[in-house]
């Protein structure tokens, strides 16, 4: 079995003049299969990401050298069975790979999970299955404990958990990192690793956190600490990181190339950091941006959590001006309508619209 787990995630992608750059993609796609990387991560849901991967891989490599994952998505815009079923079609159209080694039911949670039974999508993947149109199928889960459990019961079809895994996440009563994976684990599935590095968030970790990790070790990136946790755990198929740089693919490749085990006192230093997370009050959005598709009033709502993330540590006036800048032409904090579209449709289920009112402050 290959002991490399990273993954291409192609959700964050480097963009040049609001394109995906794609000529930088071909050289990151290159580094990572160079290292012996195979697993790339893509979705219908991620804007020009299927035609990246097309052009930078598929069209690039032989098809039985890698292996690449899609997936179908439910959300707030999807309304009848059709719509939802010809998402294989056009992803397929905009890969041209010919199959999927992996297809998934995509960002489950309790306010979607009815429509996947409602629009037969279940039989609709067992049915790709047996047209070898798909490999292997299975969900990406942001929801709890209990709904975890009544798919894998309801669905024992289902071959594979992609879940949000992180050390800041593991005890996170939010997430269910933890629980989630060991119940996983429990009815004999394997596990996707998704958000190691949380969204970025632990690349570039709060003030106390970085004295933490640097004080145990200054020589290695905070990245590289997020990956080695998540690596510990049994039955992986990949750990998912949405590279958004040629440096990010070579840190990354760095720590997961003989990717070495934790020592008893890294894993004391992984705790306190995760204490200190624990006890910094801060808004853990991962910028996945599933709350903007559907917004009526166009307010950037993880640009802005962003800002307000950094308000502890920054100025008055440095987040006052970031908030100007992600602000421009678009929807502010106080524009919320209060619809709750962006709620149901949050991975993290954060409580957005409170949140909001509390970013009005840099108006």
């Amino acid at each position: 079995m290959n002991n490399f787990k990273l993954g291409f995630g192609l959700m964050r992608l480097p963009k040049k003049d609001g394109r995906i750059d794609v000529e930088q993609v071909k050289k990151m796609v290159d580094l990572f299969i160079e290292a012996g990387g195979t697993y790339f991560d893509t979705a219908f849901a991620y804007e020009g990401s299927e035609e990246a991967a097309r052009e930078a891989l598929i069209e690039r490599y032989p098809r039985d050298s890698f292996t690449l994952a899609t997936k179908l998505i439910c959300s707030s815009d999807i309304n009848d069975e059709q719509s939802a079923k010809d998402e294989f079609y056009t992803s397929l159209r905009r890969t041209n790979a010919g199959y999927f080694d992996y297809y998934l039911l995509h960002a489950i949670q309790r306010s979607n999970y009815e429509k996947y039974d409602r629009f037969h999508l279940w039989d609709f993947v067992e049915g790709l299955k047996k047209q070898g149109l798909i490999k292997h199928y299975g969900i990406s889960f942001h929801g709890d404990l209990e709904l975890l459990e009544e798919l894998l019961i309801k669905h024992p079809g289902i071959e594979f958990v992609q879940l949000q895994i992180n050390y800041a996440d593991w005890e996170n009563p939010g997430v269910n990192s933890k629980a989630n994976y060991e119940l996983a684990r429990k009815y004999g599935k394997d596990v996707i690793v998704m958000e190691p590095i949380k969204g970025g968030i632990l690349a570039n970790p709060i003030d106390d956190v970085k004295k933490i990790l640097k004080d145990a070790n200054p020589e290695v990136s905070y990245s590289s600490w997020a990956l080695r946790f998540v690596n510990e755990l049994d039955g992986l198929i990949s750990i998912l990181s949405g590279m958004s740089s040629i440096e990010q693919m070579e840190d990354n490749l760095k720590t997961m190339v003989n990717c070495k085990p934790l020592s008893e006192d890294e894993k004391k230093t992984i705790e306190l950091a995760q204490k200190a997370i624990n006890e910094f009050k801060a808004i853990p959005c991962t910028a996945c941006r599933y709350c903007t598709k559907g917004c009526p009033m166009d307010i950037p709502i993880p640009d802005i959590f962003t800002v307000y993330n950094r308000k502890k540590d920054s100025p008055e006036f440095r987040t006052k001006r970031e908030y100007v800048n992600v602000t421009i032409n678009k929807g502010k904090a106080s524009d919320c309508i209060k619809c709750g579209q962006c709620e149901s449709s949050c991975p993290q289920h954060l409580k957005i619209i409170e949140l909001l009112d509390e970013c009005k402050i840099f108006e």
